[in-house]
């Protein structure tokens, strides 16, 4: 069973900082994780998708078109958030989903390229930790444009 209101408080520290804020309903929660799901995806889960072609994915490297031809993801487009309009995107499909992504956590071309992406009318998720974290899973990158 699931502990929540005063009786889970009742059990926690008065000194808690997690709980100083009490943890939402499960509803909620369920409601928040999911929204959050439509819009991110992980490394592992990408990887995975890519390989066995369970779904129309394309991986899209935000990045400048420098970074992108230093490393980037095995396979990916580049297509730098700055430069993404009506007319960079016409060759895209509406028919499948862009996993948008950059270098790191610290970096935000990937916010910014799927809020465009989303905003041109595609379908797209963020892929949490970038390139770092694909990276840190062994999945293959390449070089050059």
């Amino acid at each position: 069973m699931i502990r929540t209101g005063p009786s889970l408080l009742a059990a926690v520290s008065p000194a808690s900082l997690v709980l100083e804020v009490v943890p939402a309903i499960p509803q909620e929660a369920r409601r928040h994780f999911a929204a959050k799901l439509a819009v991110e995806a992980d490394p592992w889960d990408v990887h995975h998708d890519l390989v066995t072609g369970s779904a129309p994915l394309v991986v899209v490297d935000t990045r400048t078109r420098a970074s992108y031809a230093e490393e980037h993801v095995a396979g990916a487009i580049n297509l730098p958030y700055c430069e993404m309009s009506e007319e960079s995107t016409a060759h895209l499909s509406r028919d499948t989903v862009y996993i948008a992504y950059c270098s790191h956590p610290g970096c935000n071309a990937s916010t910014k390229g799927a809020a465009r992406l989303a905003e041109l009318g595609f379908a797209v998720k963020e892929m949490i930790g970038g390139l770092e974290y694909w990276k840190r899973e062994g999945f293959r990158t390449e070089k050059g444009a």
